[in-house]
C-alpha cells in the first residue's frame, strides 16, 4: 500500500527538529504544516514574506488576504511576522533556513532537481525555487515515485530543465524514503506493503539496498 500525499507529509514531519526555520514549497510540502509534532517549536517561512505560519485554516478561519507562496490561505501563530518578499529572500539567500521541503517532477541519482518547468507548457515563473536550491543546505523532496503513466521520476539524469545541481539530501515518495549519496539513491524505508523489488522496478537511477529495509511508520 503506497502512501498518499498526507502520508508523505507525515513522514517528512518526522525530520523536523526543535528550533528549525523551515521553508515549505508548493504542493505536498505545504501539508507538513499540519503534522508538526505536538510541543515542538518549528517556525515556518514562506518566501512571499511570512514567518510563523500555522496549520491550514478551518472554514471560519479563512482570511483571503493571508496566503502562502502557493496562494493558499493560511493561518498565523502568536509571534508571527509579515514582511516584504525582498526581506524573505534575504533570509533564504543568507542561509538562515534550516530545512527546505520541495516538490519535484524529477530527481537524479546525484541529487539534481527539476521542479519548475515542463517545456511547451505555460509557466508563470520559477518562483523561489532557484534561490531555495542554491542557498539551502538541507533539502528534502516530497514527490510521487512515478508519473501517471508509470515512468520513474527518480532518474540517472534529469530530462527536464534543471532547478539545482547536487542539492537534494533526502526524498520521500509514495513508495519509499531515500537518501541521496555519492553512489546513488540509498533505500532507507519502504511504504507499508511495498516490496523492495517494487521500489527497484520504479527507480531508474541506481538504488542501493543494504540489509533489511523497515516499513515507514506514520
Amino acid at each position: 500500500m503506497s502512501l498518499d500525499k498526507h502520508g508523505i507529509a507525515k513522514r517528512i514531519a518526522q525530520e523536523l527538529q526543535e528550533g528549525f526555520y523551515v521553508n515549505l514549497g508548493i504542493g505536498i510540502p505545504t501539508l507538513v504544516a499540519n503534522y508538526i509534532p505536538e510541543g515542538m517549536n518549528v517556525v515556518l517561512q514562506s518566501e512571499n514574506g511570512l514567518l510563523g505560519m500555522g496549520p491550514f485554516p478551518t472554514e471560519d478561519q479563512v482570511d483571503p488576504d493571508l496566503i502562502n507562496a502557493g496562494k493558499q490561505t493560511v493561518t498565523t501563530l502568536p509571534g508571527s511576522a509579515i514582511f516584504s518578499s525582498a526581506e524573505s529572500f534575504a533570509m533564504i539567500r543568507g542561509e538562515h533556513v534550516h530545512l527546505t521541503i520541495l516538490g519535484a517532477m524529477e530527481v537524479s541519482e546525484r541529487g539534481d532537481i527539476a521542479n519548475w518547468k515542463i517545456p511547451g507548457k505555460m509557466v508563470k515563473g520559477m518562483g523561489g525555487a532557484m534561490d531555495l536550491v542554491a542557498s539551502a543546505k538541507n533539502i528534502i523532496v516530497a514527490m510521487q515515485h512515478t508519473s501517471k503513466d508509470g515512468q520513474s521520476k527518480l532518474l540517472k539524469n534529469c530530462t527536464l530543465p534543471i532547478t539545482g545541481l547536487q542539492c537534494v539530501k533526502k526524498i520521500v515518495t509514495d513508495l519509499a524514503v531515500l537518501e541521496v549519496t555519492e553512489d546513488g539513491f540509498k533505500l532507507l524505508e519502504r511504504a507499508p506493503g511495498v516490496t523492495v523489488e517494487q521500489i527497484q522496478a520504479a527507480t531508474e537511477g541506481k538504488l542501493i539496498v543494504e540489509g533489511d529495509i523497515p516499513e515507514i511508520k506514520v
